[in-house]
């Protein structure tokens, strides 16, 4: 009986091992898939955060641009008031100034004055008003502007108005 016992023992602790192999298997798996939901969720909170920052970003782009475009006409204004005749030099300075302060906040937003004279017509940023016949200009190349276009980074507040030869 002694020996039967043995071997009952043995075959119990052999089956309480297994049963532990078996257990560790399963925790070890799990463990598995917890460290593998863990990565995708950090993941995706990391496209969260991403894609939340360049909204954030296109979004205050976006304000800066309207609330440009609302000062647009108010320098526009201004800068015909330096170009028109006037005896008070003081006056004509003042104006200067103050336009000088404008496109110096602007410069500080990243608010680009959109090149026309001389550069070819590019619809993205520059919309024609009137076609001549210029044969000192090539084809397409802007003569003259009617009113300056401004842009931030490449998103365009206000196209330039231009005149196309050819």
């Amino acid at each position: 009986m002694s020996e039967e016992n043995q071997e009952n023992k043995q075959e119990v602790k052999e089956q309480e091992k297994q049963d532990e192999n078996a257990e560790l298997t399963k925790t070890e798996q799990e463990l598995e898939e917890t460290v593998d939901r863990l990565k995708r969720v950090m993941a995706e909170f990391e496209n969260y955060k991403k894609r939340n920052t360049k909204e954030r970003e296109q979004l205050y782009n976006s304000l800066l641009a309207d609330i440009i475009a609302s000062f647009l006409p108010v320098l526009d204004n201004l800068e015909k008031a330096v170009t028109a005749k006037t005896e008070d030099e003081n006056m004509k300075q003042g104006i200067e100034l103050v336009v000088k302060q404008i496109q110096d906040i602007f410069a500080k937003f990243g608010v680009e004055t959109i090149e026309t004279v001389g550069k070819p017509f590019d619809p993205e940023v520059h919309e024609a008003v009137s076609s001549v016949q210029d044969e000192t200009l090539g084809e397409k190349i802007i003569k003259e502007e009617f009113r300056k276009g401004y842009k931030i980074g490449s998103k365009v507040i206000r196209h330039s108005m231009v005149i196309v030869a050819n």
